[in-house]
């Protein structure tokens, strides 16, 4: 797969938005936390909710959080990458106050009481700073009460433990006790301009997008997307029922247009859907194609773009390819 996204994007992704050395003196600057490449392997999906009242609100005041929410969730494609194994490494050098390990990977309907969490470690980091990992892969916790970390240092893998819909590393900074989002530490941004971070790296993030995108022969359920499984690599030509393009997104808001679209061997566009969201969902999936016509599809390489367009700019583009003999 290969993405485009828009030019503003682009830019925040490859230079610094902020300066996070003047975020405050006394915080410690964080690494990112989990060893991916943010806006193709991994994602984030969510973050602190900044709303006082019942509702929500991300740093942006856009809709990425949900009521009470104290952190960063940081995805991975589905559950076949997770169970491929991607590493989750302290955020900043510390000593480890806690660990848990042994719960099952099996989300939220197999969550023990009093365990949100899951599989987890909380590292301090001196002046009363402390970071909180959750969600981590059964029996991949790597380090101990006690341990003495560096910034990097491998704590165990993303895992589906704990209260949670998908898997991803759940990330909590704390001051004393009261919860500090990383991307706003101060409380005084404008609904994100503005503020200092306290990433070593500031990061501008894709607040929406494909998550994952492929081809199927059908419309693909739900769940085989989520688990990685939906994807098909090559088709028959003449028995395949149909020919579908599928895309996985994240961070979907009301007015978003979802357009995908099907390109054959010969270079001519074979089909194209375009969508409006009739509303706002974390993660949400799409799916488009024609039925198989009678003499068959012609064999080679087909192309599947897809596009999401919010209020007029492209926030994310990618495409797939199927082969079908």
């Amino acid at each position: 797969m290969t993405r485009q996204r828009s030019a503003w994007i682009k830019a925040a992704l490859t230079g610094a938005a902020f300066l996070a050395s003047a975020a405050r003196a006394d915080a410690p600057l964080l690494v990112f936390p989990v060893d991916c490449t943010l806006g193709e392997t991994c994602f984030l999906q969510q973050f602190v909710d900044r709303d006082p009242g019942p509702g929500a609100r991300d740093f942006t005041c856009g809709p990425l959080s949900y009521d009470t929410h104290q952190g960063s969730d940081i995805r991975v494609t589905d559950l076949e990458a997770m169970e491929a194994g991607v590493s989750v490494i302290a955020a900043a050098p510390g000593t480890v106050r806690a660990t848990r390990d042994g719960v099952p990977d099996l989300g939220r309907a197999a969550m023990p009481e009093g365990q949100d969490c899951g599989n987890g470690v909380a590292i301090t980091h001196g002046d009363g700073w402390e970071t909180q990992y959750c969600h981590l892969r059964m029996n991949s916790v790597a380090v101990a009460h006690g341990d003495r970390v560096e910034a990097g240092t491998p704590l165990g893998l993303i895992g589906f433990s704990g209260n949670t819909e998908f898997p991803h590393l759940h990330l909590t900074l704390r001051h004393e006790g009261r919860v500090i989002d990383p991307f706003d530490p101060s409380d005084t941004a404008s609904c994100g301009g503005g503020a200092a971070q306290l990433w070593a790296d500031p990061i501008t993030p894709q607040m929406g997008g494909f998550i994952s995108a492929g081809f199927a022969d059908a419309i693909p359920d739900y769940d085989a997307i989520k688990a990685g499984t939906a994807d098909a690599a090559s088709l028959s030509a003449r028995q395949a029922p149909a020919l579908v393009v599928w895309g996985f997104l994240f961070g979907g808001q009301a007015g978003d247009q979802v357009r995908l679209s099907i390109t054959g061997p010969d270079g001519a566009v074979i089909h194209s859907q375009t969508t409006t969201l009739e509303r706002t969902q974390i993660q949400l999936f799409r799916a488009s194609g024609r039925r198989t016509p009678p003499q068959g599809w012609q064999a080679g390489p087909y192309l599947g773009d897809l596009t999401l367009e919010r209020g007029g700019t492209l926030i994310d583009r990618i495409e797939t390819r199927v082969m079908l003999d």
